[in-house]
Parts: structure tokens; C-alpha cells; sequence
């Protein structure tokens, strides 16, 4: 589930820095909203938002374990030049229905990120049911 792609389709791809931020929330609660009714169907979900944090992928991890459900963090490493190098290639051909983003605010991004330490990469089992 793609906050992004829900976004562009609501509110146009056009939609940018303080707008963008805002029409992020409400998206990222419905599409939980929606995960929560299917992990209950004891059916997979894949959550594709930032994740910035420990505390915000814990706080999931936790939300999805009171459901029932077990949880897996998958993490790609990426230098600050890689993703820099990545995001001009991306923005000289944007696809379509797809945000641009500019070097500045990727660079604020980065420092905002914490990455999973490697006891947060193991997965975790759906707690016993009683």
C-alpha cells in the first residue's frame, strides 16, 4: 500500500512540499485502516511509507502485532550520493503520476533517517492467539 500513488490520484501529481506533507497523513491513516481489516484475514500486507524512524516502524510493528499479525522491516542501504545520483536520474525522466522532488529537501530527508539496526531486520512472528 502506497501512500504516493493514492495521493497522485486524489490530489494530481502536481501537488508539492507543504501540500504534499499535509495530504500524507490522512492517506497513510486510511490505507492502515485498510491493512488493519486485512491482516485480520491473517492475509499480507506491505506497507510502502518512509518509515523514517525506529519509533514510527515499532509503533507499526506493535499496532500489527495486537491485531495478530507477525511483521518484517525490509531495508535496502543507499549512500546520500547514491540517492542524490538516483533521484536526478529519476526527476530528468519523471513517470507519469509520480512527485517531483528536488536535491534540498532529499538531503533534509536523509538526516531525518534512522537506519534499522539488525535486531529491527529479523522478522517477527504473529503473537499466540488465545
Amino acid at each position: 500500500m502506497c501512500p504516493d500513488e493514492w495521493i497522485a490520484r486524489l490530489d494530481g501529481a502536481d501537488v508539492a512540499g507543504d501540500a504534499l506533507d499535509a495530504a500524507r497523513d490522512p492517506i497513510e491513516q486510511a490505507l492502515w485502516d485498510l491493512a488493519a481489516r486485512v491482516l485480520v484475514l491473517d492475509v499480507d500486507v506491505i506497507l510502502e511509507y518512509g518509515f523514517w524512524t525506529r519509533d514510527e516502524r515499532e509503533g507499526f510493528r506493535r499496532r500489527a502485532a495486537e491485531l495478530g499479525a507477525g511483521s518484517r522491516v525490509h531495508y535496502t542501504a543507499a549512500s546520500e550520493r547514491e540517492l542524490v545520483e538516483r533521484l536526478a536520474r529519476r526527476n530528468a525522466d519523471l513517470p507519469a503520476a509520480t512527485f517531483r522532488i528536488d536535491e534540498e529537501r532529499l538531503r533534509e530527508w536523509f538526516k531525518l533517517f534512522e537506519a534499522p539496526a539488525a535486531e529491527e531486520l529479523r522478522p517477527r512472528a504473529a503473537p499466540e492467539r488465545s
